[in-house]
């Protein structure tokens, strides 16, 4: 039973997860965004802007493979943590393997690619202890502690959200257009086209034309005897119209709040007796 199972583990392990041409093109990057960018294309990873499992898997085998990068491994060492981080997720996703098994099954491999395997050839050993209880510590850390996020990237399906969004935009005035339209919360219509709005009107522009051609033509009385209303006016004049204006919106206002005030007064009032005599 023991050697069916050696023979077992040993066949797992004996596929490289990564080849010895693409880990010695890894280590020759100085950091870990080189190494990022050559893992996503030795695993076909093309969609990491927009896919999160890609990126979650790229992100646990290039934190897997930046970490045995600083405990100093030998090509072998890397080839097979690799290849043991590549199954631990392959039992995951295909076999459905709970933590407990997981965790059980990582420590047969260890067992056998570990220092306490018993070789009758006595060929050495691929980690030592320190490097055995290391890469158990750094699982535990790394997939162990995040197995039910694992668990539910394979397993459960996402719905793809579009989210979309509808502006208004409003077009600009022209440029001959001298003030903006009053806003809803501002003055009211009535005073703004009496007071500040200037801009010209249809009939003033026919008439500028009819001017320039015949400029020595004598005005009839009725058109000379139009004058614009607010020739005489001044800023000031204007700023006291205004205020005027502004006073009576708010007298009104301050009379309406007092009423309602008074209102609700009586109605408390009211209520204060009934329970008093109650």
């Amino acid at each position: 039973m023991k050697n069916t199972e050696f023979q077992e583990n040993e066949k797992i392990l004996s596929s490289d997860f990564l080849s010895v041409d693409q880990i010695t093109d890894l280590l020759e990057e100085p950091d870990v965004d080189g190494i990022q960018e050559k893992m996503s294309v030795f695993l076909n990873f093309k969609n990491l802007q927009t896919c999160l499992r890609d990126a979650i898997l790229l992100d646990y085998y290039v934190s897997g493979f930046f970490w045995a990068k600083g405990m100093d491994f030998s090509i072998d060492q890397y080839s097979k943590f690799m290849t043991l981080l590549d199954m631990l997720l392959h039992n995951l996703q295909t076999l459905h393997m709970s933590l407990e098994d997981s965790i059980k099954w990582l420590g047969e491999v260890m067992a056998e690619i570990g220092p306490n395997r018993s070789r009758k050839n006595e060929e050495p050993h691929v980690f030592d202890v320190k490097e055995a209880n290391a890469i158990t510590d750094y699982l535990k850390i790394s997939l162990f502690q995040h197995y039910r996020l694992y668990e539910f990237m394979f397993y459960s399906t996402r719905e793809e959200i579009v989210i979309g969004t509808e502006q208004t935009i409003e077009v600009v005035k022209p440029a001959d257009y001298p003030f903006p339209a009053p806003l809803e919360e501002g003055i009211s219509l009535d005073i703004y086209s009496a007071f500040i709005d200037r801009s010209p009107t249809p009939e003033s522009e026919q008439k500028v034309p009819d001017q320039e051609q015949s400029p020595q033509e004598p005005q009839p009385e009725t058109e000379t005897a139009e004058v614009d209303p607010l020739v005489g006016f001044t800023i000031d004049d204007v700023k006291s119209a205004l205020a005027r204006v502004t006073d009576e919106v708010l007298l009104n206002i301050q009379k309406e709040i007092n009423e309602k005030l008074q209102v609700q007064e009586e109605a408390f009032s009211a209520r204060i007796e009934k329970l008093k005599k109650a």
